[in-house]
């Protein structure tokens, strides 16, 4: 589906994006990780066509994206973190003319609509929708002509817990009709909830890619601490995949005096820092 190799990219004399290399599969999750000014923005202008005076390679669909044609778009939907919706239409009016945009015939409007909870607002100016709702719009818009690349940047960013879950959601769902999407945010609890890879990106450089659970598994396994009372409250650790050797937990086990137990394991988060050394800030 998508093919980068060595790419690179600048708006200046200074390197912006430096020598990416990464490949992503069909039906694939693909998270761009890392800090506001990372470059992760830039690299998705680039694999949309919008920036083509890059060095290397940038395949997307067979076509180099430098080389895109008007074609190209028919098959990719972006929906990128500001709004590109018109707030004096209806939702209903934008919708009817973006799909005019396209070649493909377009999903059904009211269907669409439906399935974000919005038919009942159809009707209503968007400059009167909230910013969950025009969130909401914006995304079903990027899916009015079935593409198969969904391009999404910052998907749930300033959203209330209601409106980033039903977002989440709705990727998810886009992910089980087999769709590709790549996903940019600096909110590590999205990305190891949705993401079936990762790229870490710090100052235009991946720092590491691979799934979430082996990036946090290769920094270090879980560890079980438990406490248990035997002249005051004791508390131990252990690392998860030698708790058959312990054999003071299995003693506290079997003569039933655990106060507690549980399990820890560094985040994703944990992990960007570790390796790259900054913050998501």
């Amino acid at each position: 589906m998508i093919h980068v190799n060595h790419l690179s990219f600048s708006y200046t004399k200074q390197p912006f994006i430096s020598d990416m290399t990464f490949s992503v599969s069909p039906g694939e999750i693909f998270g761009f990780l890392g800090p506001s000014g990372a470059g992760k923005s830039t690299l998705q202008k680039v694999l949309t066509g919008m920036l083509a005076s890059y060095q290397g390679s940038a395949m997307v669909n067979g076509v180099e994206c430098r080389e895109r044609t008007r074609d190209f778009y028919e098959d990719i939907g972006v929906d990128f973190e500001f709004s590109a919706l018109y707030e004096k239409l209806t939702a209903r009016e934008n919708l009817r003319f973006f799909a005019s945009l396209y070649e493909k015939k377009p999903c059904p409007i009211d269907e669409l609509l439906e399935t974000v909870g919005l038919e009942r607002d159809g009707d209503k100016r968007v400059s009167q929708y909230s910013k969950g709702m025009k969130a909401r719009l914006n995304f079903v818009r990027a899916l009015l002509h079935d593409p198969s690349l969904l391009c999404l940047d910052e998907p749930t960013n300033g959203l209330d817990p209601a409106n980033s879950r039903m977002m989440k959601d709705m990727i998810l769902a886009q992910k089980a009709k087999g769709k590709t999407i790549l996903l940019t945010t600096h909110n590590m609890q999205d990305a190891a909830e949705l993401c079936d890879r990762v790229a870490f990106i710090v100052s235009g450089r991946i720092c590491a890619l691979d799934s979430p659970h082996n990036l946090i598994m290769s920094q270090g396994a879980a560890t079980v601490t438990y406490t248990w009372l035997e002249n005051g409250e004791h508390s131990a650790a252990c690392p998860l995949h030698r708790l058959s050797a312990d054999g003071q937990l299995k003693r506290l086990i079997s003569e039933n005096r655990l106060q507690s137990i549980h399990s820890s394991e560094p985040t994703l988060n944990d992990i960007f820092m570790d390796i790259t050394g900054r913050t998501l800030i």
